[in-house]
């Protein structure tokens, strides 16, 4: 996880110093040579750029988080009736959509996840993943870890292998840690039950609902987070969107 204050910084200079002077893109190499980090110098800000530096990486994290955990383009949106979303609005693993860079996408992406395949943003149906987003609730809200939510999947969920649920935090978008072995679950574990009409029901919270502590994943109070819906081998009702998951609804 990289530091989210001004310390980023000497975090980006070890690597630029580490790696061949050409290792990236010469228009990348200048941005970082103008604020002093350049191979084979010393990386030394004085008080004003130390000032500037803090300042800017305050305003990178707040901008990065809020692109993450509330974008508010509609195209990434995957329903204009749902919260759930994903950086791959434009089918792109490059983030272009028309010669355009989506500076926005690009950054709601790589300010949560690491690697990024061409696979992940553009899945055929039947093989490869689909990836689904939310941080809200049906409600426009915040997921809080100290309330207890339940999320149902309609049945039949277009799948060709598996789906499923983990959580991640809102402070450093890993997984999220809990007394549970995992930060979620899937399809394959015998705990997980449908309901009677085939649809599944996953419960989200500090304590396991009665009665459906298999369908459950724990959350902490004081504690945000963000939940991926993964399908593994989508089929064509996530394509078409003629299924929908349900959103996250607040139990009271």
């Amino acid at each position: 996880m990289h530091a989210n204050d001004e310390h980023f910084y000497e975090e980006l200079n070890a690597v630029i110093q580490y790696e061949p002077a050409d290792a990236f893109d010469p228009e990348l190499v200048g941005l970082f040579a103008a604020i002093g980090i350049k191979k084979g110098e010393p990386f030394a800000p004085d008080a004003r750029m130390q000032k500037l530096l803090k300042d800017a990486a305050a305003i990178g994290n707040a901008t990065a988080r809020s692109l993450t955990f509330s974008p508010r383009s509609k195209a990434v949106y995957f329903y204009p009736d749902r919260q759930w979303y994903s950086s791959f609005a434009g089918g792109s693993h490059e983030f272009m959509n028309d010669g355009e860079l989506v500076l926005d996408d690009r950054i709601m992406f790589h300010y949560a996840a690491t690697g990024i395949t061409p696979a992940m943003a553009a899945p055929k149906v039947g093989t490869g993943s689909a990836y689904a987003a939310a941080s809200k609730d049906a409600g426009g809200q915040y997921l809080d870890g100290g309330k207890t939510y339940k999320v149902t999947l309609p049945a039949p969920i277009p799948v060709n292998n598996f789906w499923s649920f983990m959580v991640y935090s809102g402070q450093h978008r890993s997984m999220l840690e809990t007394d549970q072995k995992s930060a979620g679950i899937d399809s394959t574990m015998p705990s997980v039950k449908p309901n009677p009409d085939g649809s599944y029901t996953v419960w989200f919270g500090p304590d396991a609902p009665e009665g459906h502590d298999g369908n459950w994943i724990q959350t902490l109070p004081g504690k945000s987070y963000l939940t991926l819906l993964r399908l593994y081998g989508p089929l064509e009702p996530w394509f078409d969107k003629t299924w929908k998951p349900g959103d996250f609804e607040l139990v009271e």
